[in-house]
């Protein structure tokens, strides 16, 4: 071991190479002691090593401190350094303690935690106050001293007082731990009597600097083991430490004023009466009330009014069902009597959609904020029952408010997440959003998160639901501090709230509180919890409500008299009578009330029936597909294979030719010039899963140097944001879907990493996508690209699943819309989504451009090619891009077979890669004449209309539908009927007739022969003219 001279005989030496090679010093010696402490010889393995990073801090601020002055240490630890220095090795430079005496320490005025609590071995700063040469008791004491502060801060939150009911504890342990006990440590209670030096980075002391042990220990117990449990040693940042340290240490620092507790009471009223009216009047209404955690409303605005003093005026709110309702009347100050509408069934709907029940709907509400007189915005997230999906949704919607407001700091904008204890720690997007949260084209500068901790799921205890301790322990992994507080205490619950606001603001990361209740009912109203829960309940039946016990505090005290109290009540009454006799009076609901992303004028002066034009300049492209295929200046060194395909760009922009990488770059290159953002996420986009894209050019030899050329098109084109997402698709379609409600003038895209990928986001993709507008009136614009093809890939990396998304669109297979002008627009107004399969760069081009230029907002489900984005029949000139183009439903045949349409015995519809199999196979048999093959580039809205028509056209001819996908997959299911409703008048009772694979459980062969086999049939089948 190196001599303790050698580390401080240079002051060139880095200060964390001092602490490290300190730190080295200090743990053979306090291993030392904690063995002879315990009669062994040596440490036991699962004793805390003192150089893990939950300890180190501490170590290197006492060393640090004796290096720049060693009088700024306790004596005794200055004794030590020097007798180190010197070159004592450190078990001569510390002599151990005389035993440990058996008997628990108790003193006079200590009430002890459960068992006899006191700290586990953990190293800060605390020598104790004397003079003279140190000796062994002394350098033991200020070490207990220390650990005895360590462990407070480590470990208290185990054993505050935390529920409610008295029951459980919140780490669902109801021991001690055995280094909170008393008897770790060698100190008699004359030592209780004792002062100690606080160290700096300890703030019991407030303005003094020692203390007697005894105070020390009633004001650790007062910060972390009453009614607030804090868990935040974990963090590895040293100053994010001494910051929560100081809010929860300082004498005196969570007390309220008067007029703060007076506002918190009423707050408490309004959240309490509000449940007690809506019980009232609907008694066997189905509400998921707040009863048992109304401290909610008084926690949600004391972040609100926090945040709006640090300068936030914009806050997106993300919730579950249970106390929903409540927090859009009394945080949201949602006009009641709309609330109030929503318990009658048989008012029916005046604007579109099909609704959702009250207790999922969003809202979005401007108001003053009386705390600091500033007009703030609250939106409130529409949600499905499925807990935390709405998530990812927050965070997405908030990132795009914070980029159009040019919020880069994030301070102005922010997102505040409720969870269920059981959903908090079950659901994994709760972790899929957590690790988005510091990624730079994600991060939203922090969360608050409240759970609100019922203690239960539906009917399932804790103990059986979660294997972490505490159901917040998922936070830890990103660095957010966790405030556990007994929500029976409102003046609590209110300083962490605070606290949280400012942590927010501060740091720029996600804070957690753990609102520690209890559900006065079942999982509903009318659910029966004694039939799973009965000793709990029994409890709940006797506990009084928070509102009481805090009405009797204030009166006791003198902050409010009785009167005051009840005419507050009176008050707050008063206003839902008088909401729910207007409520009476309304004769329809309006689901337009309950919008969570208005886009104020957007649909103003818009003829819905005018169908866009998707066509540009040719000189546009040529300016895009220049700059797209020019390598970067300034000395920026290229990959070879990049070089050739610049160069590949350059050439078929000469040839006025497109393939699909390049016609996508036209689509996005023009929006963008036309000041519309565009925003590109997904696993591996920049470069594209088939190094097709390469958006984002990397130089060889400087690392982070990188080079986007669409962001290069013109002075004045909006931003291009194209970023690789985490390893998630669940958080991160949820994230795009939340930014493209923001703003309809963006085009937003979520890339798959391989099409049957999306099927781990699919309830993104059926709660919130597919029916998001006739449930909430929620239109979006999304794109979804979903790699899809059966190339020989195997199951996992073949198919898109198509069919479930055709599955879910709304249109009636029966049903013939009225032939006219407006017939591809009335389809598209109506439908809920477009689902493609295009085969051409040009038309994914114009599907890509109508997105934006349509009056209206739909997503786009596409299917993408794989073998396609090289294949050299699979580009697009330039003709079928600029003026007087236009995106093509169905591209109908245009060889030798349309020429003559009554020569032609078979007409061939299909969709996607297999067209250019069918091609060349029809090409090779010499029946160009013989066989017409169309393309039916958008599946759903279905094209009756160019169905007919076409079929009208080769009226001869054998109708077949030939798909690559099984017969129970791919479009086949949702065409045929179709097919049939668009021939039903038909002169010859054509009826269409499919080839393609057999109907199969898996996707696709894992076979590579199996798969050739497999097309080869079907191919000759369809090519057949017997």
């Amino acid at each position: 071991m190196q001599r303790l001279q050698n580390l401080i005989c240079s002051m060139n030496v880095t200060p964390m190479a001092k602490s490290i090679r300190m730190l080295q010093v200090l743990e053979r010696t306090s291993s030392a002691m904690i063995c002879q402490r315990h009669g062994q010889r040596h440490q036991h393995s699962s004793a805390e090593s003192f150089l893990s990073g939950t300890s180190s801090s501490y170590v290197e601020e006492m060393f640090n401190a004796w290096l720049e002055d060693p009088k700024s240490v306790h004596k005794s630890w200055d004794s030590y350094f020097r007798m180190t220095q010197q070159g004592a090795k450190p078990g001569d430079a510390y002599r151990a303690p005389p035993p440990m005496p058996k008997p628990v320490l108790v003193y006079p005025g200590y009430t002890p935690m459960p068992e006899g609590m006191m700290p586990m071995p953990m190293p800060q700063t605390v020598p104790a106050v004397g003079t003279g040469a140190p000796d062994a008791k002394a350098i033991q004491d200020h070490l207990a001293v220390q650990l005895i502060i360590r462990s407070y801060q480590v470990l208290g939150a185990k054993v505050a007082a935390l529920d409610p009911l008295g029951i459980n504890f919140a780490d669902l342990d109801h021991s001690t731990p055995a280094a909170l006990k008393l008897q770790t440590f060698n100190l008699t209670e004359a030592d209780l009597d004792r002062s100690f030096h606080l160290p700096p980075s300890c703030y019991i002391g407030g303005n003094e600097t020692s203390l007697p042990l005894r105070e020390i220990i009633n004001r650790l117990q007062k910060a972390y083991c009453k009614h607030v449990g804090v868990e935040f040693m974990f963090l590895h940042n040293l100053e994010q430490q001494r910051w929560i340290k100081h809010k929860f240490e300082m004498p005196g620092g969570q007390d309220l004023a008067k007029e703060e507790k007076r506002t918190l009471m009423a707050r408490l009223i309004r959240s309490t009466r509000f449940e007690e009216f809506l019980a009232k009047k609907w008694t066997s209404e189905k509400r998921f009330g707040l009863e048992g955690c109304e401290s909610l409303i008084p926690a949600m605005k004391t972040v609100i009014d926090s945040s709006s003093i640090l300068g936030t005026d914009s806050f997106i709110i993300g919730m579950p069902h249970r106390g929903r309702l409540n927090v859009l009347a009394n945080v949201c100050r949602k006009p009641l009597e709309q609330i109030f509408c929503q318990f009658d069934s048989k008012l029916e709907a005046a604007d579109e959609g099909s609704g959702d029940v009250k207790y999922h709907l969003g809202m979005c509400h401007e108001r003053l904020n009386h705390a600091t007189n500033k007009r703030i915005k609250l939106a409130v997230v529409a949600n499905p029952s499925h807990l935390e999906a709405v998530n990812p949704v927050v965070q997405g919607k908030t990132k795009a408010e914070q980029y159009y407001r040019g919020d880069t700091e994030h301070k102005r904008s922010m997102s505040i997440l409720l969870h269920g204890d059981a959903a908090f720690s079950g659901q994994g997007i709760v972790y899929e959003t957590f690790h988005l949260s510091d990624l730079p084209a994600f991060t939203t500068g922090g969360t608050v998160h409240i759970v609100v901790n019922n203690q239960i799921g539906f009917t399932t205890d804790p103990r059986m639901s979660r294997s972490s301790p505490y159901c917040t322990d998922v936070a830890r992994v990103v660095g957010a501090p966790i405030f556990h507080v007994n929500a029976d205490d409102p003046e609590a619950v209110t300083y962490v709230c605070k606290v949280a606001s400012e942590w927010r603001d501060t740091w720029g990361k996600d804070v957690v509180i753990d609102l520690v209740c209890y559900r006065k009912n079942g999982h509903n109203e009318i659910d029966e919890p004694m039939f799973t829960q009965p000793l709990m309940y029994k409890k709940i039946a006797k506990h009084p409500k928070t509102i009481d016990q805090y009405a009797a505090k204030l009166i006791a005290e003198g902050t409010v008299t009785e009167q005051e109290y009840q005419d507050e009540v009176a008050k707050y009454d008063k206003v839902c009578e008088e909401a729910f006799l207007a409520a009476k009076a309304e004769t329809a609901v309006h689901n337009l009330d309950w919008l969570d992303s208005p886009w104020i004028g957007f649909f103003d002066d818009k003829d819905p029936m005018k169908y866009p034009d998707t066509s540009v300049e040719e000189d546009r492209l040529k300016t895009i597909g220049t700059m797209f295929s020019t390598p970067p200046g300034d000395g920026f060194k290229l990959h070879n294979g990049i070089k050739r395909i610049l160069k590949g760009r350059a050439e078929m922009v000469s040839n006025r030719m497109a393939d699909w990488a390049l016609g996508e770059a036209f689509a996005f290159g023009s929006l963008l010039m036309d000041g519309i953002h565009v925003r590109l996420s997904g696993q591996d986009v920049e470069r594209g899963t088939f190094s097709h894209r390469h958006h984002v050019l990397h130089d060889q030899e400087i690392d982070k140097k990188i080079f986007n050329s669409l962001n290069h098109l013109s002075p004045d084109q909006s931003a291009y944001s194209v970023c690789n997402s985490s390893l998630s698709e669940f958080g991160v379609l949820g994230f795009e879907l939340g930014y493209s409600m923001t703003n309809p003038n963006a085009l937003v895209i979520w890339e798959a990493q391989f099409g049957d990928f999306n099927n781990t986001a699919q309830c993104i993709i059926d709660q919130f996508i597919s029916s998001g507008q006739a449930k909430w009136v929620r239109q979006s614009g999304l794109v979804m690209l979903l790699p899809h093809g059966m190339e020989g890939m195997g199951p996992e990396h073949s198919s898109a699943r198509m069919e479930r998304f055709l599955q879910m669109s709304n249109d009636d297979a029966e049903y013939f819309p009225p032939e006219g002008e407006n017939f591809e627009m009335q389809q598209l107004h109506e439908i809920n989504w477009f689902v493609c399969n295009c085969t051409t760069p040009a038309n994914l081009f114009h599907v890509l451009r109508r997105q934006i230029q349509l009056p209206f907002r739909k997503p786009l489900i596409m299917m993408t090619p794989k073998s396609l984005l090289r294949l050299p029949e699979a580009r697009s000139s330039f003709d079928d891009m600029v003026t007087g183009s236009r995106f093509q439903r169905i591209i109908p045949e245009n060889g030798p077979a349309s020429e003559n349409p009554d020569n032609v015995e078979k007409v061939i519809f299909c969709s996607g890669r297999v067209y250019y199999d069918l091609v060349k196979s029809r090409d090779m048999e010499n029946r160009t004449e013989k066989i017409a093959i169309l393309r039916v580039e958008q599946v759903s809205p279905f094209p009756f209309d160019l169905v007919k028509a076409e079929c009208e056209k080769y009226r001869k001819a054998k109708v077949v539908w030939v798909q690559e996908e099984h017969k129970n997959m791919g479009g086949w299911s949702y065409v045929h009927p179709r097919f049939d409703t668009a021939m039903k008048k038909d002169p010859k009772a054509r009826r269409v007739k499919y080839i393609g694979r057999h109907a199969a459980a898996s996707a696709a062969t894992g076979n590579k022969q199996m798969h050739l086999m497999e097309q080869s049939k079907y191919i000759k089948e369809a090519i057949s003219l017997v």
